[in-house]
């Protein structure tokens, strides 16, 4: 049974730090590009960082939303099938509810070419 859980939210003042971690069971995390993506309310879902699979021809290349670059950092673990974003210097418009994907073959790392998505993680930053 595929199973693909987030942790690591909360809640967290102004220029504070999360790692938020994904973690899968019933399917291998590197056959996948997997994206963390952010959804406040009454907005849209959009890419914060994205980061490609390490076997074959890819070499595990990472990408950042422009409102992170520089704060964010994406990371794979193999061994434990996992992904994890540590987000530092966080700010109140990072409020949002985090969730990971798994983008399957050689699609663009989007909400729209998302195979498998976790069930969303609060991030709240407020003093």
């Amino acid at each position: 049974q595929l199973h693909f859980v987030e942790s690591g939210g909360g809640l967290v003042q102004p220029g504070g730090s999360l790692r938020l971690t994904c973690t899968a069971s019933g399917f291998t995390l590197d056959d996948y590009a997997v994206g963390w993506f952010r959804q406040a309310p009454g907005k849209g879902r959009d890419e914060v960082s994205c980061i490609n699979y390490i076997h074959g021809n890819s070499d595990g290349k990472t990408d950042y939303a422009d409102s992170v670059k520089g704060r964010v950092t994406i990371s794979r673990d193999n061994t434990k099938n996992t992904v994890s974003m540590k987000m530092n210097s966080l700010k109140p418009e990072d409020t949002a509810v985090y969730y990971c994907g798994a983008v399957g073959g050689a699609a663009a790392c989007v909400a729209t070419n998302v195979n498998y998505w976790g069930q969303g993680i609060q991030v709240t930053v407020s003093s």
